[in-house]
This record gives structure tokens, sequence and C-alpha cells, in this order.
């Protein structure tokens, strides 16, 4: 599998006590440069000093654990430090606004040497580089349990374009970004080649043709591209966030939040050709995967109804429904015109199931 590679290209081994803990995060982030204004203080201090004058301030976390959030029998250490970065990215541009730092805390076991966390560094800076981000500090800890990461980003905004959950408004469009599912039907390959894997020597996991949902699920990316498409149209979304527990859970978050209802489309939400024949050779319900699989990081929002032909020459993005009125309750239309009400049944850590 993918961590057997990157187990072979290891010529050495470096026990991390041989560095200690600051040692280890010197050895780490010697090669941080800093990229934004707003970073007067990064690495090096007892803390980071920023500096963000008119801007409004935003902050996002991620706790990212061993064997409930990623299975390193699959997970490359250098995907794993790019996603685990994107993901806090991606919660920024859903507030309509720009990441700028983060901080980064481990908790490490000692099966790891000091070249493993090379690799999980090595995928956090490309996503710092990739999107223009500041690495500023830190924190590692001895682990019983395995890895565990923590990342916090900070943001900035202008005050007047932060977009949060409950502005949706009757009658506005539902918009998504991208397509959905394929994140999902990434996971279910992985984990069908880890069972049929079991320890077997020079064993070749059935990839190909199947690259896009191994990229959505390994190393997504987050939607800069999206924000800063709606920016130079000057449009503001009324709500939005990014779809990481899946479509319905988020939905059902801006409207709870709105105090609205809405209509969804079955034919309308935009589904990637793999995922459909992936779904087709599980046997699974190829609109559940794009309702319920999560970790798409595809932006969800919705925008006045006066701005559907702006949005409609938006490429990369769909009108998938519209805001109704909350006595309506939360419905998909099915492709034969029945009515599904949407249930939050995303992926959730705290289930017992998991």
């Amino acid at each position: 599998m993918l961590t057997q590679l990157n187990k072979m290209e290891e010529f050495k081994r470096t026990e991390i006590a041989s560095l200690g803990e600051f040692g280890l995060i010197d050895h780490l982030t010697k090669h941080v440069e800093v990229k934004n204004n707003s970073t007067l203080k990064g690495i090096g201090d007892d803390a980071a000093v920023l500096d963000y004058k008119e801007k409004q301030v935003l902050v996002t976390t991620d706790l990212l654990l061993e064997g409930i959030h990623f299975d390193l029998t699959y997970v490359p250490l250098k995907h794993l430090g790019y996603k685990s970065a994107v993901v806090n990215f991606s919660d920024i541009y859903a507030m309509n606004g720009q990441p700028k730092q983060i901080t980064v805390s481990l908790g490490i076991s000692k099966r790891f040497s000091v070249e493993d966390l090379e690799q999980l560094y090595a995928g956090i800076q490309l996503a710092c580089d990739v999107y223009h981000v500041d690495l500023i500090g830190g924190d590692t800890s001895a682990s019983l349990t395995g890895l565990a990461i923590s990342i916090t980003c900070i943001g900035e905004a202008n005050k007047e374009k932060i977009v949060y959950r409950n502005g949706a408004k009757e009658n506005d469009l539902i918009c998504v970004s991208g397509d959905l599912g394929a994140a999902y039907m990434g996971l279910q390959l992985l984990e069908r080649e880890k069972k049929v894997f079991a320890g077997e020597k020079n064993f070749q996991p059935a990839f190909e043709g199947r690259e896009y949902l191994l990229e959505r699920q390994l190393k997504p990316e987050a939607r800069k591209d999206i924000i800063k498409e709606l920016a130079k149209r000057n449009i503001v979304p009324t709500a939005m966030m990014d779809i990481s527990d899946g479509l319905s859970s988020e939905l059902l978050h801006i409207c709870k939040q709105s105090h609205t209802g809405c209509r969804i489309y079955e034919e309308r939400i935009p589904i990637d050709y793999q995922t459909a024949v992936m779904a087709e050779e599980f046997n699974m319900s190829l609109i559940t995967a794009a309702l319920n699989g999560g970790e798409d990081y595809e932006l969800l929002f919705t925008v006045p109804l006066a701005k559907h032909d702006d949005i409609s020459a938006l490429p990369g993005i769909r009108i998938i429904g519209h805001i109704t009125a909350p006595s309506l309750g939360a419905y998909m239309i099915t492709r034969d015109g029945a009515e599904i009400e949407l249930k939050a049944q995303g992926w959730n850590s705290l289930n017992e199931e998991n």
C-alpha cells in the first residue's frame, strides 16, 4: 500500500528522543519563511505576534486522531500533512476570509521517527506555500495512542464581507462548487484494497482509473479560487459552509441557523463520472454518497435570487435548489418528482459505530 512505499524509501531512522522537543521543532521548522505582512513574529519565541490593523480576525481549529480520522496503512504522511492544513484553510474560506497563519501541535508515539515527521511537515509546508500561509508555531508531546494532529488557522476578512451560516433568506439560491461524493468513494476504495492487502507481500492495489477519487480523499484542495471569483464579481453569499460532513448535514446547519427550509433537486447535484462508476461497482446509492459522504471540502452557499445570472456564469458552480419558509421543511426532489426529507447522516466521529 502507499505507506509501504514510504517505508521502503526510508534510508535511516533518527529517534525523536535524540533531538528532544525543542531540537525537533527547530529541525522541522528551520526552513520556514514568513509570507504575510500580518506576521510580525513567527516561530522562535513564547508566542507569535500578529498585526491585522483594520481587518477582522478569523480563527478555526481541527483535531485529527489516528484510527479515527486517518489510517496510516494507506495515507502517506506527506499527504496527511497537506490535508491537515488544507481542511483548516477551507474553514476560513467558508467564512469568505483568507487564511494567513497556522500553528501545528502533534502528539507522537515512539514508533515514529524524525524522518516520518519530516514527511508530515513537508506536506504541511507545501500546503502553506500553495495557499500563501505562514506556519508560526505549535507544540509537541508524547502520545500513547498513535499520532494526533491539532492545527489552528488564523485568517482575516473585511467586516462587511464575512459570511456566516445564519444569513440565508427565503428564495435565496442554493449553490455548490465542484462535485460531491468523490472523497467518500475514494475512502471506500482504499478500505477495500486494505482488506485485500492483509499483509500480503508485493501487493499491487487496483487504483488504475480511480486517481481522481484517491486525490479527493488523500489530497483535497480548499476552494480559494471560488472565493476569488465571487469577490471579483462583487458577490457576497448570504450564508456559506464548506462540505466536510456531507451536503445534507451542512445544508441543515444553514437552515437551522437561518431559520429556513429548503428544496434541492437530485438531478442538479454535481457528481463526477468516476464517482458514479465506483458507486455502481460497490452497489452503493450514488445520491447517498453525494448527500452524506463528506470530506469533499467544496463550498455550499446561498445567494439572492437576483444573482442568478451572475452565479450561472461562474465556472465550477451549480445551483442545486432554493431556500424556503421554515414551515416547508428541508427536502430533496428526486428525479421522479418525489420529496425526500433531508437527514443529517454525515460522518460523526463520536458515533459509536465509527
